[in-house]
């Protein structure tokens, strides 16, 4: 691992609850200093791995709040060094007052996520479970909050050391048939090497499958409603998030701003925006509303493009459909609606053309919930899925690029090395063997202070 200098030398001290009111407040230190700085504050070093009633105070040996001090000394701390939490009552000022007497006592302000950087870097965590404790914070479903603590429990970093050992045991059996020369090998040499192979592809394919649909959970949908004015755009906003969020009247044109919503089927978190009814107007504030509408669409997965059922697909839905093809990123799907099917006594139903929905009534609504999962690659299987991020999915298809090279290389055995090297290279990087400390500044940057 390219990293330097594990953890420093020195002692460092945040709060680590949440800023603002509450019943406890907890202000963590570690570091090597930690029993000096306990003796500082606290007045004792407590007995490790027991609750200790303490009080803690000033440099002038005022009292700053009283509370229950734990001391986890080293190597059995979540950092691997020494560590002392202090819970307190968690008013802003008591605990802002208990961090201030530490860090008078010698330590310095943690920056974010520098306790799970150094559990990462003292080989507490891999890289891929240190992730998972900012997705396990960050998770807005139970879904992901699952997928996150499986990761972090490390189902994800196993996955891909097990791939990770059977390229190392296909890079040595390679190795040993580069000392001999190439009439001398034996095609059974080659037909073991076409067998680790297929076990390898197979295995990237199932973390792959599970990779793209736990991104799903930690990223979400970004759906967009569009078509023309007063075709019900607002009315299905409002179903599918269960309040009334965007202002729902017969006059076209109502809606002249971006309305976003967050929701979650069945777990996965959807952000659904709302847009203003796309055409030709000579109102300066809804030709805005209109050129964000475009814009909005210009970034997401999922566009539900609506119309009315009784009248179909006119010619100003052509023309806004025929936008489609040049505003639409690669890949977004397409799901056709036809709303308001109350007026024309038409069925739910779900074929060729499109959904079919009332978004006044709710009919079809369920069956448009489940179109939209299954539009973003979502299938509800059973199998446990990981909390992937974008640089995970990046290693995984590199990897995957590898071995699928290597399969066109097995009359060179040196080629064939080289593929095999570059896919454990990229799947090492996942879990942090080969990593940069830019890489790791960046990953660590996006935690909160504390943890």
């Amino acid at each position: 691992m390219e990293s330097g200098d594990p953890a420093g030398g020195d002692t460092i001290a945040a709060i680590a609850t949440p800023p603002g009111r509450g019943g406890i407040g907890i202000v963590r230190i570690s570091g090597a200093k930690v029993p000096e700085l306990a003796r500082a504050v606290l007045g004792k070093l407590p007995v490790p791995r027991h609750a200790t009633l303490a009080v803690a105070c000033d440099a002038r040996g005022d009292a700053l709040d009283q509370g229950i001090s734990l001391y986890y000394s080293a190597p059995n701390s979540y950092t691997g060094e020494d560590v002392l939490e202090f819970q307190g009552h968690g008013g802003v000022a008591v605990m802002h007052s208990v961090l201030g007497a530490f860090l008078d006592a010698g330590a310095r302000l943690a920056e974010p996520g520098e306790y799970t950087r150094r559990a990462f870097l003292n080989d507490r965590l891999d890289l891929a479970q240190a992730e998972a404790v900012a997705d396990l914070i960050d998770a807005s479903s139970k879904e992901a909050a699952r997928s996150a603590l499986r990761s972090l429990s490390g189902e994800f970093s196993r996955g891909i050391e097990a791939m990770v050992a059977e390229l190392v045991d296909l890079r040595a059996l390679v190795e040993a048939m580069l000392d001999f020369p190439e009439e001398e090998v034996d095609p059974m040499h080659r037909d073991e090497a076409s067998a680790h192979l297929a076990r390898l592809r197979t295995a990237l394919a199932g973390v792959l499958s599970k990779s793209r649909r736990g991104s799903l959970l930690r990223d979400g949908i970004h759906v967009v409603i569009a078509g023309r004015p007063n075709v019900g755009k607002s009315s299905l906003l409002n179903r599918l998030a269960g309040e009334e969020s965007a202002i729902v009247t017969e006059i076209p044109g109502t809606t002249r701003d971006l309305v976003r919503e967050d929701i979650a089927i069945d777990g996965v978190p959807l952000h659904v925006v709302d847009t203003a009814g796309l055409r030709e107007t000579a109102d300066a504030v809804e030709q805005i509303g209109v050129e964000r509408a475009w814009k909005e669409l210009a970034r997401a997965d999922v566009v539900i493009a609506m119309f009315e059922a009784s009248s179909g697909i006119g010619p100003e839905d052509q023309a806004i459909l025929a936008r489609f093809e040049s505003v639409l990123p690669e890949g977004a799907v397409r799901l056709r609606v036809f709303n308001k099917i109350d007026l024309c006594a038409a069925p739910a139903r779900v074929d060729d053309n499109g959904i079919w929905i009332s978004a006044k009534t709710g009919t079809g609504i369920d069956q448009l919930r489940q179109a939209l999962l299954a539009a973003a690659g979502w299938e509800r299987s059973g199998e446990t899925v990981f909390l992937a991020r974008e640089r995970h999915l990046r290693a995984l298809e590199r990897a995957a690029t590898h071995v699928e090279a290597a399969g066109h290389e097995l009359a060179c055995w040196e080629l064939f090395a080289e593929e095999l090297r570059l896919a454990q290279q990229a799947l090492s990087e996942i879990t942090g063997e080969f990593t940069s400390d830019d890489l790791l500044g960046e990953i660590f940057r996006r935690f909160c202070i504390g943890k």
